[in-house]
């Protein structure tokens, strides 16, 4: 038992023997060096009590409320037809008044316009202008055309009216009107389009608060020189009175005035057209008896202004239904009805497009009748 004891603590002190020359054995660590910032920092001052854990922060998103438009602070203007300038660097113009009308050119910062008149917009949204100038079209841009009225030969307008439109196709804005037999001047063709450079009659619309207009200069009145006094008359001698001889006084009988030539009436000189504008909505009549499907009413009393009728292909008035429009054109007697005014339309100009929805209006006389 005792010799036991002593081989298990010899074999103990070799072990700690062994461990002790491995330690030795491996190479010392190198100090860590410090930075120079390190070398300025103060030592740390005595350690403060601990302050109680912090509640949890709760990393939930909160729903934001939806961002409000800020409304446009548009000062008012007051343009005049004549010449006025761009004052900012970009100008959008559009074909028609109103952000909703589609981008047709740019104008930069100085460039001249001629404004043909100005537009005040009843309705706007918060963020949109409400004064819009209508004005000359840009040298710089182009129009559209309906190819198939245009003679490809000779680039003449086959159509009595044609509208010049602000791309290749019916649903955009039309931006003037051309008369039969007008010149073109083609461009480019596109699925039945022709673009083409801008004739005189074009127009567009921009923000009227981004346009200057020039004071007209005041008018100097000349002033005419005080006349010079009039010369002292220089006294005449009064020549001694004579005779008086008295003869006889014949009075000329009157020839009296050739009668007047009879009036030469040309009973072969059409009637001019009586040309007229008016306000109102348009709305489909649904009557077999009226002389067109659709009419310009009266929304605050509900009647009949007018009948609208077209002659040409590429105008759809069940386009304008709900809209308040000003329209002008041609105001003569239906055929069949001699009483009922027609307004054959030459120029639509939308105000509203969105005053009521559509209406189907029916004549008292041909709600009883059965179709």
């Amino acid at each position: 038992m005792k010799k036991h004891c002593w081989l298990t603590l010899g074999l103990m002190i070799a072990t700690v023997a062994v461990a002790q020359n491995n330690t030795n054995s491996l190479p010392a660590m190198p100090s860590p060096v410090a930075s120079p910032a390190a070398e300025t920092v103060p030592a740390p001052a005595a350690p403060k009590a601990a302050k109680p854990a912090a509640a949890p922060v709760s990393h939930k998103k909160h729903a934001s409320a939806p961002a409000k438009t800020a409304a446009l602070k548009e000062p008012t203007v007051a343009l005049v037809p004549g010449p006025a300038v761009v004052t900012v660097s970009n100008l959008i113009v559009r074909g028609q008044a109103g952000l909703k009308g589609e981008v047709v050119s740019h104008l930069l910062k100085g460039d001249a316009v001629t404004v043909l008149t100005q537009i005040n917009l009843d309705k706007h949204a918060a963020d949109e202008p409400a004064q819009w100038a209508k004005i000359a079209y840009p040298t710089n841009a182009h129009v559209w055309v309906n190819a198939k009225f245009v003679d490809a030969a000779n680039n003449v307008v086959t159509a009595k009216k044609l509208n010049l439109r602000a791309g290749p196709g019916e649903n955009y804005s039309v931006l003037g009107v051309l008369d039969k037999g007008a010149t073109i001047i083609p461009v480019t063709t596109k699925d039945g389009w022709t673009r083409i450079e801008a004739p005189a009659s074009a127009y567009a619309f921009v923000a009227a608060i981004y346009l200057k207009q020039e004071a007209a200069a005041p008018v100097e009145i000349a002033t005419a020189p005080a006349p010079a006094p009039a010369p002292t008359p220089t006294p005449t001698p009064v020549p001694e009175p004579q005779p008086i001889v008295t003869a006889p006084v014949i009075t000329p009988t009157p020839t009296p005035p050739p009668p007047p030539e009879p009036a030469v009436i040309d009973t072969n000189v059409p009637p001019q057209p009586r040309i007229v504008t008016h306000e109102g909505v348009v709305r489909h009549v649904g009557s077999l008896i009226t002389p067109t499907a659709y009419e310009l009413y009266n929304p605050a009393t509900d009647m009949n202004v007018n009948f609208l009728y077209t002659t040409t292909t590429n105008l759809d008035i069940s386009r304008y239904v709900g809209m308040r429009i000003i329209v002008t054109g041609e105001e003569g007697l239906a055929a069949r009805w001699t009483d009922i005014p027609v307004l054959t339309i030459q120029r639509i100009q939308v105000i509203d497009s969105n005053v009521a929805p559509p209406i189907i209006y029916q004549s008292p006389r041909a709600a009883g009748q059965r179709h």
